[in-house]
């Protein structure tokens, strides 16, 4: 009867609430919520604005994908956590110099 009440204490165990392992899922789920604070953070200091927008639009890239092909609902929690954080960076980077400003012309 142990067993059964045996608790897991890993972290990426509350990604996996079906009990199967995710890799992918999961990898895109901590990648994209990384993207998406570096973005979010580099969107405050106007001169960042080429990492910002350029970390964002990856961010943006990452979450749709990892939206595409989750598996759990804490999954897709993480993705649009980082999917809004990378979002805000993107636009915000844009509205600074955009993806190009001031290298091209």
């Amino acid at each position: 009867m142990a067993q059964a009440a045996r608790t897991q204490r890993n972290l990426l165990a509350i990604l996996n609430s079906d009990g199967q392992p995710h890799p992918v899922e999961n990898t895109l789920a901590v990648v994209t919520l990384v993207f998406g604070a570096i973005a979010a953070l580099t969107a405050l200091s106007p001169g960042l604005h080429l990492v910002s927008s350029w970390v964002g639009l990856i961010g943006i890239g990452t979450g749709l994908w990892g939206q595409y092909i989750s598996s759990t609902t804490a999954e897709r929690f993480l993705l649009i956590i980082g999917l809004g954080a990378s979002g805000v960076g993107f636009y915000v980077g844009l509205a600074h110099g955009g993806l190009f400003g001031g290298v091209l012309g």
